[in-house]
């Protein structure tokens, strides 16, 4: 998780260079909802890609 990579599959060049967008602009909620997994609590919702 810490750096992004997806860990299965792929997704066509544009696709992912716009996932990678999404990934940084959501950085900091990623990383606060996958402590919150690690916990086993809720996690917040966070903005999809449009």
């Amino acid at each position: 998780m810490e750096d992004g990579t997806i860990p299965d599959g792929s997704l066509p060049p544009a696709k992912m260079k716009l996932v990678q967008a999404w990934i940084e602009i959501h950085w900091d909620e990623l990383m606060a909802d996958w402590k919150l997994v690690v916990l086993g609590e809720p996690l917040f919702k966070i903005e999809p890609l449009r």
